[in-house]
């Protein structure tokens, strides 16, 4: 089994030094029109410097439409390429993969972030959500597309592509939401296409060295793992993109559908040929221990979310030390403060139950 501090190269793109990812973590950092603020900055350049052998950007907006959360990094206009540019030259600099995941959280948009209703595949009376029309689904490619281009102006070494948590690619690929009766309906193949598209017009306008990544989840959101699995497959067969980051909740939980069970979730996704794909997962890897039992199950690297938070050098502590488990929750606010998270950010993960120590 490789170690977690093995290089791992990519088809296209820098080696990474470890096997340690950053996640896309939501911060609520940045500035209402989606320009890099300097709290952003300094949370992900300490990542960096931590020794995160790829550093990945929060969800980062293709389209104003598509905003996700308050405070959401921005990569649809050109006035968001100074902070761009200023934050890849820093992740590079530090001898970490640099990457923007790109993203449109479609049905999932905040109303009092946008104008007029969210978009969905199909209207979604929940959400208060209207159908996209072809146009607009065709027009989402190329902002997907425009976003990696600038990103590639930027500096940085890649994109990844968010299709899981029942964001906008996800709601095309689940059944469930997308009621669509097009080429973007129906079959999976027609609710993959949009994915597919956007993986293909990103390969042909980027540079030969350029890498690319696609976030998927199994679970959730009316998808089925199946066809999830289906998907992970035709993108490692296909060879267009580089790695594929699994977001599975807790990477050695079972399914929840019963005709899985039995047998781990990871396990879904680990047996599948990857040909030059670059397989990794996030969900509950906190310890030494967990990312060196993570790659033991079959994947090429670990996604950090929560250990990142705590610790803005976890893979050197886990470096230092194989057994390394973090601080324990709750957070002292002081404590995250030092880690490079701003009073918005703090507030922010005072919505994960646990994580944040109240104030005495």
């Amino acid at each position: 089994m490789p170690s977690l501090f093995e290089p791992l190269t990519l088809t296209r793109g820098p080696t990474l030094k470890n096997r340690f990812m950053l996640a896309p973590l939501t911060n609520q950092q940045s500035h209402r029109d989606g320009v890099l603020s300097d709290e952003e900055y300094r949370w992900l350049t300490m990542r960096a410097e931590g020794g995160f052998g790829l550093t990945m950007t929060c969800a980062t907006s293709v389209h104003p439409s598509g905003l996700g959360f308050y405070g959401q990094l921005g990569a649809h206009d050109d006035r968001h390429l100074d902070g761009l540019t200023r934050l890849a030259a820093k992740i590079n600099g530090e001898g970490s993969h640099s990457v923007v995941q790109l993203h449109h959280a479609g049905m999932r948009t905040p109303k009092d972030l946008i104008d007029g209703p969210p978009l969905c595949p199909s209207a979604e009376s929940e959400f208060g959500a209207r159908a996209m029309t072809l146009d607009e689904v065709e027009r989402t490619t190329q902002d997907f597309i425009a976003a990696a281009k600038r990103c590639e102006r930027a500096g940085f070494h890649g994109v990844e592509l968010h299709g899981a948590h029942g964001y906008l690619i996800c709601q095309f690929l689940s059944a469930d939401i997308n009621k669509r009766e097009d080429r973007y309906g129906g079959s999976l193949e027609n609710r993959s296409r949009l994915l597919f598209d956007i993986v293909d017009g990103v390969r042909a306008a980027c540079g030969k060295d350029f890498s690319l990544g696609v976030r998927l989840s199994p679970e959730r959101f009316g998808l089925k793992l199946d066809d999830i699995v289906a998907v992970a497959q035709r993108l490692m067969r296909e060879d267009r993109i580089d790695y594929l980051d699994m977001s599975l909740w807790d990477v050695f939980k079972e399914p929840e559908e019963a005709e899985h069970k039995g047998k781990s979730l990871l396990s879904c996704f680990a047996g599948l040929e990857r040909g030059n794909v670059r397989l990794g997962a996030a969900g509950k890897i906190t310890t030494g221990a967990g990312a060196r039992a993570a790659l033991d199950a079959g994947l090429d690297f670990v996604v950090i979310g929560r250990a990142a938070i705590l610790h803005h050098d976890f893979p050197k502590q886990v470096e230092a030390n194989p057994d390394f488990t973090p601080i324990a929750l709750p957070a002292p606010v002081a404590h995250l403060q030092c880690e490079g998270l701003s009073d918005a950010f703090v507030g922010y993960m005072r919505n994960w139950k646990g994580f944040v120590e109240e104030a005495a």
